[in-house]
């Protein structure tokens, strides 16, 4: 059922009409998840917890590899554990936060159905099977906005903590404001800087980087091949999954450049993430269609998107494959036949 309609009050009423009386919670966020989908998470167990009376657990699949991440679980000391910390058979509420039941990059057990869906990215589901759906496609530029609505409806001050995860969260999906922003996000973001904890903010935002990470980047500018409007770089095997979207992120800044376009393999996965500078094109559409019948998953919004693709059978199999999605990228960006020039070449 949806509810995005609603006023944030009459949300936060109808999650205690709908569950009051539930055992025990467990919110779910996307797989390897950044901090706006970490933040909203934390977030919904407090306003389960305090307005509901439900112990809610926050558990995540996959990993949480990018220094930043890190440093924000552990500067705010948030109560957030992997999926094989928990066991889901103790629960008896389901929640889903910064994804989609359809979308399938979560740790959702098999066969369950979430009682609770709150995402801002596009609607994914013709048909919504979840009790509880708020899905706020093109209103919302974070889900963390959604969430501060929650506590302000709900009248649960915030912690410092808990503040400072939901302004990250804001902060870090809307690029500072400037990107897929909406009214909601400032007034939150407004909302909340009050009661952040801005040395905390501080240590996360520069936290101290691991030799690899710059070995990492060192190899993606290398790689990286420039064509008419769009560059394009493989990092090969990746100690993290979040290290593709943040060189696909730092790519985009490179001027004439309306696509950036990175990939990266990490436990037999082909991740791939997707920026787009063109407001007429839409970076989450493009990507679906672009690895439609790949298997795995892929979602995103106008300027952002990222997909994960499974990687199967022998290292020659594994390269035809990548290959394959890198060719049908370069015919969706227009550049198919086009022979790219190195980032770091004299002519470029």
């Amino acid at each position: 059922m949806t509810v995005s309609g609603l006023s944030a009050k009459a949300k936060v009423d109808r999650l205690a009409k709908l569950f009051r009386g539930r055992r025990r919670g467990l919110v779910l966020t996307h797989d390897n998840p950044d901090p706006d989908s970490m933040a909203a998470a934390v977030a919904l167990a407090v306003v389960l917890h305090s307005r509901l009376g439900i112990p809610t657990d926050v558990a995540y699949g996959g990993i949480i590899g990018r220094a930043e991440n890190s440093a924000f679980v552990r500067v705010l000391k948030l109560p957030i554990v992997p999926i094989s910390q928990v066991d889901p058979s103790t629960y008896d509420l389901f929640a889903l936060v910064d994804t989609q039941q359809s979308v399938k990059n979560h740790a959702l057990p098999a066969g369950v159905t979430a009682d609770i869906v709150i995402d801002h990215h596009p609607t994914r589901d013709d048909e919504l099977n979840n009790p509880f759906a708020d899905l706020a496609s093109g209103l919302y530029g974070a889900t963390s906005t959604l969430l501060a609505e929650y506590l302000q409806a709900a009248r649960i001050e915030p912690t410092p903590e808990l503040a400072t995860a939901l302004y990250y969260g804001i902060k870090a999906d809307t690029r500072d404001l400037e990107r897929q922003t909406r009214d909601p996000d400032v007034d939150s973001y407004l909302w909340l800087f009050p009661r952040i904890d801005r040395n905390l903010l501080a240590e996360i935002e520069h936290p101290r980087l691991p030799l690899r990470y710059f070995r990492l980047y060192h190899a993606a500018i290398e790689k990286a091949q420039l064509f008419t409007g769009a560059v394009i770089t493989d990092l090969g095997e990746v100690y993290s999954p979040d290290m593709v979207a943040e060189v696909a992120e730092r790519l985009s800044f490179l001027e004439d450049a309306k696509w950036s376009l990175a990939s990266g393999s990490y436990r037999s996965q082909l991740y791939l993430s997707l920026r787009c500078s063109d407001r007429r094109m839409n970076a989450g559409r493009l990507i679906r269609e672009v690895c439609e019948g790949l298997g795995g998953s892929a979602g995103g919004h106008g300027s952002m998107a990222g997909a994960r693709i499974p990687l199967v059978g022998k290292r020659a199999a594994r390269a035809a494959t990548k290959r394959e999605v890198v060719q049908r990228f370069k015919a969706a960006f227009g550049v198919e036949g086009e022979r790219g020039g190195s980032l770091l070449s004299d002519e470029a």
